[in-house]
């Protein structure tokens, strides 16, 4: 079953139970998944990549909304945020651990021959790739800052 499909069925039985927080985050990723197939040039259906890279962009967008609100101490928009956040982020494939993100960019300097900070840039270009949806976009940045630090 696809996310499109699985997220039908799931606002289906959040609207039996009366989850009106969680029916609330089903319908917006919804419209998001719709937007996208309708977008132009865009297939019928919504490959898992796709729909991890939106998930992952409304979670990043809800988490800054949330962030501001703290700052304007509006803690009751903030809160229901962040229960937005943790309802999208169940659709999404877990990230790795710090210890095997560690791993990864190793790995990643090694196939790339890194030896110094300034080869930041050629080691991003091939860690966002073969990381993505499996860690965040800034820490992939930060691991691999930290790494070549270690060389310096």
């Amino acid at each position: 079953m696809g996310l499109f499909e699985q997220i039908n069925e799931d606002i289906k039985v959040a609207m039996k139970s009366k989850n009106k927080d969680k029916l609330e985050s089903l319908r917006a990723i919804k419209s998001q998944l719709l937007i996208a197939k309708t977008a132009e040039g865009a297939t019928e259906e919504i490959s898992e990549a796709q729909g991890t890279q939106i998930l992952q962009k409304m979670v990043k967008q809800r988490k800054e909304a949330a962030t501001i609100y703290e700052q304007q101490n509006r803690k009751d928009l903030s809160d229901k945020e962040l229960l937005e956040v943790s309802y999208i982020e169940a659709y999404l494939p877990a990230f790795l651990s710090d210890e095997e993100l560690t791993n990864e960019v190793n790995k990643i300097i090694q196939q790339t021959g890194a030896k110094s900070p300034k080869d930041m840039g050629k080691v991003m270009g091939l860690a966002t790739k073969q990381l993505q949806g499996k860690a965040e976009g800034k820490n992939i940045a930060d691991k691999v800052k930290e790494q070549l630090n270690k060389m310096a």
